[in-house]
């Protein structure tokens, strides 16, 4: 049987007489928005931002920024694998890894923030791949050892590694839109922003963290989704926290030990 299919003339002009006419109501609408004289209406007067005076030079503390190391003493850090005072070496404003010892954490903990810390690769470095100036930066410390989510700290200056392992990575998940390594000797920055995940009642995951890092001024990580805590082997998973540390790597490899200073963090 075949389907003859007839024109209906008088429907299609219905249809687009009510298109037109509902476009013309959405401009009327807009128009009207638009034409607003009262120039306050759109504008917001409260609650008025608080002040922060910032530093004088560029990476010095914000007048808001609680101060975690400003070269004179490890106050503010503990031994993670017992809670005792940070045994890590201070000379001449810097902290030195003591690879002995173990990683050292902050006091206090944190959920999300604004972190400015800065570290050098000594300048006779030696080694390579993962064996040359590894160290890391756990934006969250969830237990002993290296529990919780790492940045890569290592030198990758003509040194190659695996590209999820090599400084700006978040460590096995997230690879670094750039390598804006210094040479060793030279002091570097990172600048980071984390969001902390959060969790149900239940301790399932509600919403992930989320990290920026810049990286000697440069964007390595823009706002990533981590996937879980970070892991050498297997896969990542999250499991329920709450404010957590900040924590700095002592990693075994046998080359020469990198120094951190100038670290502030700016809760949020």
């Amino acid at each position: 049987m075949r389907m003859i299919q007839i024109a209906c003339p008088s429907a299609t002009r219905v249809l687009i007489l009510s298109a037109m006419g509902f476009f013309a109501g959405v401009t009327a609408v807009r128009a009207q928005a638009d034409s607003l004289d009262d120039h306050k209406l759109t504008e917001i007067y409260s609650p008025v931002p608080p002040v922060v005076t910032p530093g004088a030079q560029a990476g010095d503390a914000p007048s808001d920024a609680v101060v975690l190391f400003d070269g004179k003493n490890l106050d503010k850090w503990v031994m993670v694998s017992d809670g005792s005072a940070a045994k890590w070496i201070v000379d001449n404003g810097v902290m030195t890894v003591n690879k002995k010892v173990g990683n050292i954490q902050t006091k206090e903990s944190f959920s999300n923030y604004q972190l400015h810390i800065e570290y050098r690769i000594p300048a006779n470095i030696t080694g390579s791949d993962q064996a040359r100036g590894n160290s890391g930066i756990f934006l969250a410390s969830t237990g002993k050892g290296d529990d919780g989510y790492e940045l890569q700290v290592l030198d990758n200056y003509n040194n190659k590694t695996y590209v999820n392992g090599q400084v700006g990575s978040i460590y096995k998940q997230a690879v670094p839109l750039a390598n804006a390594c210094r040479k060793p000797g030279e002091w570097q920055t990172y600048d980071i922003i984390w969001t902390a995940p959060v969790f149900h009642t239940d301790g399932s995951l509600a919403s992930p963290a989320k990290v920026t890092v810049l990286h000697n001024g440069v964007l390595v990580e823009n706002d990533f989704e981590l996937k879980g805590q970070t892991r050498y082997r297997g896969k990542p998973y999250y499991k329920a926290h709450g404010p957590s540390p900040i924590k700095l790597q002592a990693h075994g490899d046998p080359s020469e030990p990198i120094s951190y200073r100038n670290i502030w963090i700016r809760p949020l």
